[in-house]
């Protein structure tokens, strides 16, 4: 039997293929046969029904600690985003230069403590593309005024804010990985599907970079 993926023969894109993340939430779902299967278990005995619905119990508490979980791997994305917004303002006041630092972006991380979740999804890689635009903003003033670099408050804040950004990295990882443990968790059925499906619950939104990063990463550095 051949391989169905052929690296030698089969079909192969030379130019490459960008990959984007897709910025949706799809509601869990399970149709009839999920009931029909409830049934039968009571019908089969208590014991079976009762088996199974303690399972439903400790899925749907198991579901609910992760959430949590998740909450907490995106708290350290926002904490570490309001530290770079923060070093963004006083690089452009070091600047003296009239850079329009969008209080929204303040009040969108602030967003993020309040607890609703489905709403932070929609918003967090906003928020992190706003605050790119922001530092390019920021980078472009300092090509304009190369010897401002060698200024030490000036090298301080680039300095924090290179940390800040391999951090934010970091996190973002941390988060992908819970999500990803999440987005699988609520597709195990019976238990846990049936539990996310009465729930409400939905997939979550990985964090992506922002299409000013993508384009920077196409660039020429040596």
């Amino acid at each position: 039997m051949a391989n169905e993926l052929d690296e030698l023969n089969g079909p192969i894109s030379q130019e490459g293929r960008d990959v984007n993340v897709i910025q949706k939430q799809i509601p869990v779902k399970v149709g009839v046969g999920s009931t029909i299967f409830e049934v039968i278990l009571w019908v089969l005995g208590i014991i079976p029904g009762v088996i199974f619905l303690i399972m439903k119990i400790n899925a749907g508490t198991y579901l609910r600690q992760f959430q949590q979980r998740i909450q907490h791997a995106a708290s350290q994305i926002d904490n570490y985003l309001e530290q770079r917004v923060v070093i963004l303002q006083n690089a452009a006041k070091l600047l003296d230069k009239a850079i329009d630092l969008d209080k929204e972006v303040m009040t969108e991380v602030a967003k993020f403590r309040g607890g609703n979740a489905q709403a932070n999804d929609a918003i967090r890689n906003e928020t992190s593309q706003q605050v790119d635009r922001l530092f390019g903003s920021i980078n472009v003033a300092f090509e304009q005024y190369p010897d401002l670099k060698a200024h030490d408050e000036i090298k301080e804040c680039l300095r924090q804010n290179s940390y800040l950004q391999k951090e934010i990295t970091a996190a973002r990882e941390v988060y992908n990985d819970a999500v990803l443990t999440w987005n699988t968790a609520i597709q195990e059925w019976p238990t846990k599907m049936i539990v996310a499906a009465k729930q409400g619950y939905t997939t979550r939104i990985p964090f992506s970079t922002s299409q000013e990063m993508k384009q920077a990463a196409r660039g020429t550095f040596f």
